[in-house]
C-alpha cells in the first residue's frame, strides 16, 4: 500500500478540491477518507421539539435515521413543503422550523418509517 504524503496542495483552479491525503481531485481519489459512512440509525424516526438555543422558538427535530445525505435532504424537503415551513439538515438531524410533531409523524409512517415521539 503506498503511504500518503503529508502536507501539500488541498485544491487546484483546474480540478478543484484535491484529497489531503494523495493530491488526487476528491472525484478521482479512493481512498478511505472518501468513503460514504452512513449515520447511526436504527430505523426509528425520534421526533422531538426543542426550543432551547433558539430564542424560544421552536423547532421539530427528526433523529434515528439511517440515511445518506442525499436522502435526508430529499426528506427534509418533502417535510418543509408540506409543513410550510423552513428548516435545515445538521449533523443527520431533520431540523423543521415550528411545532409540527403530529404531521411530520403522519407523513413519516405513511413513507413507510417506524415513529417514536421523544421528550415532552
Amino acid at each position: 500500500m503506498k503511504k500518503a504524503p503529508t502536507g501539500g496542495l488541498v485544491y487546484s483552479t483546474d480540478s478543484g478540491r484535491m484529497c489531503p491525503a494523495y493530491r488526487q481531485p476528491l472525484a478521482a481519489c479512493s481512498c478511505a477518507a472518501q468513503r460514504v459512512v452512513l449515520p447511526a440509525g436504527d430505523g426509528i424516526a425520534r421526533l422531538s421539539c426543542e426550543t432551547q438555543g433558539r430564542g424560544g422558538k421552536a423547532v421539530t427535530l427528526v433523529r434515528g435515521l439511517a440515511m445518506d445525505a442525499a436522502g435526508l435532504a430529499a426528506l427534509g424537503q418533502r417535510l418543509r413543503t408540506a409543513c410550510g415551513a423552513g428548516g435545515a439538515v445538521k449533523n443527520g438531524v431533520l431540523e423543521i422550523q415550528g411545532d409540527h410533531r403530529s404531521r411530520v409523524a403522519d407523513l413519516l409512517q405513511q413513507a413507510g418509517h417506524r415513529v417514536k415521539r421523544v421528550g415532552g
